[in-house]
């Protein structure tokens, strides 16, 4: 898609442009330009620093005269637009869109298809469009006509406009410019779509390589992440029924036949984190991140080892093929699923973390002793975009169940909205206001050194440095590249924030 002179792309009205499908990941159309950096050169990314998680992500790619837009939540594409008909050679239906049509030797694009070609030889007799006027004081305001699943945008002169002429007339006529872009969406006209382009369910997948396959060679989607608490999870998919994992319980095999075989495997030796397990310096209590430690909880692993290269002797990739035999897998290990946007962590069972207080769920029971390795943590991602592992994994979207009668707190909600829930539910666990405080403090988790992001893990000052001091800065700031991120914990949760208050990533042990 980078020239005239290119393979032509083919239009799908409602579906797609060539490879690139509505209803597609973010994460899955960004690994697959970014795969091909001679036939996509430039990428730029637009988004919210202050709100990446509700508002629209951008991805333009101007050496290609395109621009995507994905919806913020759950990141999925859902307009296409073409705006430069020089770069990027269309064809529907094996018509041309555009013939010979080259930017000049000072870069000037040439205009788009005329209306005439439009309607004669695309796609035909459409009812009329809208008029949208201009928004300033230029002579053209802009027609948008509108086919199921495309429209295309002429330059019309405002003199010439009247609601009582003959569009066709009207845009076949000298008062009408070419084409300036064409944009593909689902659903029958833009005026139809444009209030419910970002909220409608996608009817296409998130990954273009399940596209036409049948339901038993790959596995199925996952929509959402439901967290209901002692360690029980359930997962919503696309066209299964949903499922249920029990931290402890479900097994490497349970994973594999549900979800496919992980796209890496990782083992960990890693324990650095381990020193804050243990009595502080001076012969202080413990640090613990659960209000309580009778509660059973204690700072989990926070190196899920989600990158896709080793590059630190902390972890060893380990092949997939190895899952065939549940004996050669190591007793501590990562299934990362990155199309997924969660890994597992492997190990021996282990009491998952309690239930919520004003739930219907008991606590689970302490597991027997058993050589059986089990699903012990699943750590959902959120890509954030502006995170330092943004586009490792795909953005995986979950809500926490406190009580049956709850919304329940989502993937989007800031992180001091969900820390304001959480603390309430939890306040009879403290012993005194003293310790609530002390359990609450932040640890400044830095992906930004080493070689391996994931395997390179700092923490930066004690718990009493890193407290945070008054609201979040709403910014993108990453403390001068380091990448920094704070820890929070509560029983069977970690949550990884940013500094705009966006969860990066949550840990269910």
């Amino acid at each position: 898609m980078t020239s005239r002179n290119s393979t032509p792309v083919v239009i799908s009205p409602g579906k797609g442009l060539g490879f690139i499908t509505l209803g597609a990941s973010l994460h899955n159309v960004l690994t697959r330009v970014k795969s091909s950096p001679q036939s996509y050169p430039a990428i730029d990314l637009s988004y919210s620093p202050t709100d990446p998680l509700r508002t629209p992500v951008l991805l333009q790619l101007p050496s290609n005269g395109l621009r995507l837009r994905f919806d913020g939540p759950d990141q999925r594409l859902r307009l296409i637009e073409v705006l430069d008909f020089s770069r990027v050679s269309l064809v529907y239906k094996n018509q041309d869109v555009l013939k010979g049509g080259k930017a000049d030797e000072l870069g000037t694009s040439p205009q788009g298809p005329s209306f005439r070609h439009v309607y004669n030889r695309l796609f035909g007799p459409s009812y009329p469009g809208e008029y949208v006027p201009p928004a300033d004081n230029s002579p053209y305001g802009t027609y948008v006509l509108s086919y199921p699943g495309v429209a295309f945008s002429f330059p019309l002169q405002h003199s010439a406009w009247s609601d009582q002429c003959d569009f066709v007339a009207l845009l076949s006529s000298s008062a009408a410019l070419p084409a300036t872009s064409m944009s593909i969406f689902q659903g029958s006209s833009w005026p139809e779509v444009r209030a419910k382009l970002f909220t409608q369910q996608p009817l296409h997948p998130r990954s273009s390589a399940i596209l036409g396959k049948s339901r038993d060679s790959v596995a199925d989607e996952v929509e959402e992440f439901h967290i209901l608490g002692a360690g029980k999870l359930e997962v919503v998919r696309r066209t299964s029924p949903p499922l249920l994992l029990n931290l402890g319980e479900t097994t490497p095999q349970d994973l594999i036949a549900e979800f496919g075989p992980p796209d890496a495997i990782y083992r960990k030796h890693d324990r650095r984190i381990s020193i804050h397990r243990v009595a502080g310096a001076g012969g202080g209590d413990a640090v613990h991140l659960s209000p309580s430690p009778s509660r059973g909880m204690d700072i989990p692993d926070t190196d899920h080892s989600s990158s896709n290269s080793v590059t630190d002797d902390s972890d060893d990739e380990i092949s997939p093929s190895s899952i065939g035999d549940p004996t050669s897998l190591p007793a501590e290990c990562f299934f990362n699923y990155f199309h997924h946007g969660f890994d597992a962590f492997i190990s021996y069972p282990v009491t998952p973390g309690p239930a919520f207080p004003n739930s219907e769920i008991s606590d689970a029971s302490p597991p027997p002793s058993s050589s059986q390795l089990t699903a012990t943590k699943i750590i959902l991602h959120g890509n954030v975009p502006g995170s330092y592992p943004f586009n490792r994994h795909r953005r995986t979207r979950w809500v926490i169940h406190l009580d049956q009668s709850d919304d329940g707190l989502t993937s989007e909600s800031p992180y001091d909205e969900i820390s304001e829930q959480l603390r309430e539910v939890w306040k009879g666990a403290y012993s005194s206001q003293a310790e609530e405080r002390a359990m609450q403090r932040p640890m400044v988790l830095n992906r930004g050194w080493g070689d391996s992001p994931e395997s390179s893990v700092e923490f930066l000052g004690d718990w009493e440095e890193t407290t945070a001091k008054g609201p979040r800065s709403g910014t993108d700031d990453h403390d001068g590249g380091l990448g920094n991120t704070e820890l929070f914990g509560f029983p069977g949760l970690l949550f990884e924030v940013m500094k705009n208050g966006a969860v990066s990533c949550l840990t269910i042990y």
